[in-house]
């Protein structure tokens, strides 16, 4: 069984010190160990952005998408070997604005994928722009006036595309967004981590001391039960989306891939794909 080590390369990650992504990159690979996978069974797909160069860092098959694409690539990738597992990674900004249209309907096509999102309020790639989840009144070089746009919420949305694993943590909490990790990886069916990742950089207003003295947690409350879809959907309008913990989780409906008919368990790299003469010319006579 692979160590935590295992999943280190020797490439040494850029982002800034204090960035949130380095902690990600550990709860991910402490996750990876935890459950049980082998760098060969680890597959991390990544978008553009600070996050986006995730996949670079992590000992596993590693590709770096385009701007807003990752979550087409990673599911293509889980199609093609759904002996795979697969990580999907990006940016608010990657996720929540020209991709928020391949956000939806992989959520609700539920194929067996963990969608972490770095979310640290700001486009931080780009030098600190405003992105969907800052802030009304949030200032930034593309908003010198301050933001008149509504603050996107990713939760609710997940909720209404009808999501089965929805969770949200803090990149400070290291074990808690481990043990997320581990729980969305055993999911079966698409799941969505939405965790807070200051830019140490750019973003002033919601520093790890603004996220601290704003975030609560879902271990507060004994009584809440991540498999109450009403129940989850009030706690984060409630809470204005800033709690954290596993908010949501039906084990109930089927993946996408348990769906498809005479879908293969074994990847398409170990099945036998070639077809007769005959085969051939009965497919060509279809376009006739």
């Amino acid at each position: 069984m692979a160590t935590f080590k295992e999943f280190r390369n020797n490439v040494k990650p850029n982002w800034c010190p204090g960035c949130g992504d380095f902690s990600i990159q550990a709860a991910i690979q402490r996750a990876a160990a935890n459950v049980g996978l082998e760098p060969e069974n680890l597959a991390v797909i990544s978008g553009i952005g600070c996050s986006g160069r995730i996949s670079g860092y992590i000992n596993a098959y590693g590709f770096h998408g385009i701007h807003g694409r990752v979550l087409p690539i990673a599911q293509g990738v889980k199609l093609a070997n759904r002996e795979l597992t697969v990580i999907a990674s990006g940016g608010d900004g990657d996720g929540f604005a020209i991709g928020m249209g391949h956000t939806v309907h992989a959520i609700r096509r539920n194929l067996n994928v963990t969608y972490i999102v770095m979310d640290n309020q700001i486009y931080g790639l780009t030098k600190g722009q405003t992105s969907p989840r800052s802030a009304e009144g949030f200032k930034t070089k593309s908003t010198p006036e301050g933001s008149i746009e509504t603050t996107l919420s990713p939760l609710e949305i997940a909720m209404s595309a009808g999501a089965t694993f929805v969770a949200q943590s803090f990149s400070s909490d290291l074990k808690q967004l481990t043990k997320l990790i581990e729980e969305g990886i055993n999911h079966e069916g698409f799941s969505l981590i939405n965790v807070f990742s200051p830019c140490v950089t750019f973003n002033k207003i919601n520093t790890y001391d603004w996220f601290k003295a704003n975030i609560v947690n879902l271990e507060q409350f004994p009584e809440y039960d991540a498999s109450n879809r009403v129940m989850a959907m009030n706690k984060i309008m409630e809470t204005n989306g800033m709690l954290t913990g596993l908010i949501y989780q039906n084990k109930e409906r089927k993946s996408y891939e348990d769906l498809v008919t005479g879908f293969k368990q074994e990847g398409l790299a170990k099945q036998d794909i070639k077809i007769t003469p005959e085969q051939f010319d009965k497919l060509v006579a279809e376009f006739k």
